[in-house]
Order: structure tokens, then C-alpha cells, then sequence
């Protein structure tokens, strides 16, 4: 599936998906009438929240303060509630007041073709497409984080800080088998609030979050909610799937693509990405997705440097088995793949990897995210009546998934 920033965007795949993984400021400003803007297409499953808009409609674009030296402001902690409910209760107006200043907008240009049967003049047209997101600061070198989907194919992007100052920004890397990107404006002359980075792993069921972003273009609107399940695996702009994402009820629209997910405190634990819509809707449903920040910290200084990260890869697609036998049942084998080369077949049932148990295909995704190119690995599989050990040697994760995982 292709993984432009103007085509349509994959889907988060259910248990039964390809197993494979990578791995205080200002209230928002309300536009004072709505802008033109093309959303790009939602999928039946899922959607990437990055708003698309029309080659008519132009953003503000521009050169940031004459001034050379660069402010660094460090957010605060957010306040606990003082409503006397929870000692640990997300207090909404603190936190808004402590981060808003260190999310920005995003907007990406680029040019788009359309295939010749798609064209009435029956040869391949060309047509210039904007894209807007969101991303956030996360050091005072003028660094900012956001999805890869919100830049992929972007021939210019422009960021937009919350006192109207903008930045052509320089994309330094992107990892396309977790949607994170990393960009790099000229520090000079700004004042910088880097949002402080939590912990993914800290995070329970029940957990109040909030997030940051630009849905349909009203910046740095607030919404807040729970995190409503963990461990989800959603689809990533290569094919394969994103590992450990985090699930919330908080709203996310098109537009918030890239923005933070914060915990009570105001630290950042996700970067938002997804939602699930049944196809009819473009707008929030209470089900959205988050790449979790741990797997952000783990690649985020190799992304800065401009280097490639590389993910491991079984070369299986699978589902979740039924009955008796839990486990991912293997429905297809990538020929020539690390998989297929350590004699893994469509129709076994992988049990386990080392000692971890494998329940399903989440918890073999998972798994596999724990691990690099070149690891060998026992996998336990059971096949007909018979429970086999294969040793796999993983390799690494091509940049495109296929049919066959």
C-alpha cells in the first residue's frame, strides 16, 4: 500500500493482521471562517490524522525573527487536580497552560500524480497537494517530532510556532515502520518550550491523558480522556505494524496526526496517529491510537543524525489462532524470508519465541519488536499433532511489506 502523504493511508489491522513489525500560553485560536481543505480519504478500519487540503488553499508561510540567540524554556510540571477527587488527577487548564506553547503546526507541500487511467485526458496529471499535522518540540537545538505520514512526500514543510512564527523546517530522518519523523529549524531567534518525554511503560488502563494538535486546522486544541487499552498493534505506513500502541478515547481528528499524547503530568507518552471509523465518518469515535514514546526514545537520536533504523523481520503473515491452541496461526510465508528459510509452513501455530508465550498475532508482533537484525531465536510451533523447535535467524525488516508478510 503506498505510503505517500497524498495517498490513502493503511489500516490498523485487527488480531488477525500481518504479524510482522518494525518495531502558559494563549487559548487555541479560532479561525475566523473556515478554510477551504480536501481531508484525505479515511480507510474502512483506520485513518492517519494528517488534514489534507486542496491545491487552492495556501497557509501562511514565512521567515522566522531577525534576532540570534535562542530562549529555552522548560514546561513545568502540570498541577494536580485541586477538586479534591485524585491526588493524581489530570488538571486540564494547568497542563494546557504548561505544554501548549511547545506544540507547533505543521504544514507539508508536495506534488501528487495521478495514474492515466484516473486521468479524463488519459496520460498521468500532476497536482500540488498541502498537508497539515502536528509535532512538538522536544530540545532547545530546535528539533520537533512528528508522525512520518504528516511529511512523507513533502517537498516543503513549514512550522508554525504558537506566537505565529514560522520556520521552513528540514526533515532529518523518518522511520516509516513506527510513523515518526523527526524535523530541524533554525533555533535562532525563538523561545522554545521542549515538552518533557514520560514513559510508555508507566502507563495503566484508566490512565487520564490529553492531547495537543490541530484537528481541522483549530490550533492547539485540547481534548482529554483515558487511556482505554495498551498494547494494540496498528499499521504503519511501510505495511507492517507498530507494536505496543497505546488506545484512548480522547478525541483525535484529522489534523491531530503528530501531535502529543500527554499524562497527568504533561509529560509526553504517545504520539497520535490513528483512529478506527466504520468508513462513514471522518471525525473522531472514541477509538484512537498512539505510537508509544518508548519506542520514540529508543530511535529518536539515531533519527536526528539522519540514519537509517532498522527493524527485525520472521517474514510470516498470521491471525489469531481458534480453538483449543493459542497462538498466531501462520497464514503465509514470505519465500526466501528468515522464516520460510528456517522451515516455518502456512498452517503452524507459533506457541512461543524463547521463552515468551505467544497468545496471538499481537503478542508475536510485540515479541518480534524486542529483537534486532541478526538475533536467533527458538520458535515453538505446533504443526498438526506434533509441537516443533525451529531456530530463526531474523533479518531485517524490508522498507515495503508484501502480500505474504
Amino acid at each position: 500500500m503506498a505510503n505517500s502523504l497524498f495517498d490513502s493511508p493503511p489500516t490498523v489491522p485487527p488480531d488477525d493482521g500481518t504479524a510482522d513489525t518494525a518495531a502558559a500560553g494563549p487559548p487555541p485560536r479560532r479561525p475566523s471562517a473556515p478554510r477551504t481543505r480536501r481531508l484525505a480519504a479515511l480507510l474502512m478500519v483506520t485513518a492517519l490524522l494528517g488534514g489534507v487540503a486542496g491545491a487552492t488553499l495556501v497557509l501562511a508561510t514565512g521567515a522566522g525573527g531577525g534576532a540570534s540567540t535562542t530562549t529555552i524554556t522548560e514546561a513545568p510540571t502540570a498541577a494536580a487536580s485541586n477538586d479534591g477527587s485524585s491526588a493524581t488527577g489530570l488538571n486540564a487548564s494547568s497542563l494546557y497552560a504548561s505544554t501548549a506553547a511547545g506544540v507547533v503546526d505543521i504544514t507539508s507541500r508536495g506534488v501528487t500524480t495521478s495514474s492515466a487511467s484516473d486521468s479524463p485526458f488519459g496520460a498521468p496529471q500532476q497536482s500540488e497537494a498541502t498537508a497539515t499535522g502536528t509535532g512538538f518540540v522536544v530540545d532547545g537545538k530546535g528539533h520537533i517530532v512528528t508522525a512520518a505520514h504528516v511529511v512523507n512526500g513533502a517537498s516543503s514543510i513549514t512550522v508554525t510556532f504558537q506566537d505565529g512564527t514560522t520556520r521552513t523546517a528540514k526533515l532529518l530522518g523518518k522511520d516509516d515502520a513506527t510513523d515518526v519523523a523527526v524535523l530541524s529549524v533554525d533555533p535562532s531567534g525563538l523561545t522554545l518550550h521542549p515538552l518533557a518525554l514520560g514513559s510508555s511503560a508507566s502507563l495503566d488502563v484508566g490512565d487520564q491523558v490529553a492531547a495537543i494538535g490541530d484537528p481541522f486546522t483549530y490550533e492547539r486544541s485540547l481534548s482529554t480522556g483515558i487511556v482505554s487499552g495498551l498494547d494494540r498493534t496498528i499499521s504503519a505506513p511501510n505495511g507492517f505494524t507498530v507494536a505496543h500502541a497505546i488506545q484512548t478515547d480522547a478525541a483525535l481528528n484529522p489534523g491531530n496526526s503528530g501531535g502529543p499524547v500527554l499524562d497527568a503530568s504533561g509529560k509526553v507518552i504517545g504520539i497520535v496517529d490513528q483512529i478506527a471509523t466504520n468508513g462513514s465518518s471522518q471525525t473522531s469515535s472514541g477509538v484512537g491510537f498512539a505510537v508509544p514514546i518508548d519506542l520514540v526514545k529508543s530511535e529518536l537520536s539515531d533519527l536526528e543524525a539522519g540514519k537509517t533504523v532498522n527493524h527485525a523481520y520472521l517474514g510470516v503473515s498470521t491471525s489469531t489462532a481458534g480453538g483449543s491452541t493459542a497462538g498466531a496461526l501462520v497464514q503465509g510465508v514470505t519465500s526466501g524470508g528468515p522464516a520460510d528459510n528456517a522451515g516455518l509452513r502456512s498452517g503452524d501455530i507459533v506457541t512461543a519465541i524463547g521463552s515468551t508465550a505467544i497468545k496471538g498475532t499481537n503478542d508475536l508482533v510485540a515479541t518480534i519488536a524486542t529483537h534486532k537484525p541478526g538475533d536467533r531465536v527458538s520458535v515453538s510451533v505446533r504443526r498438526g499433532s506434533q509441537t516443533r523447535e525451529l531456530t530463526v535467524t531474523l533479518g531485517t525488516q524490508p522498507t515495503q511489506a508484501t502480500s505474504s508478510g
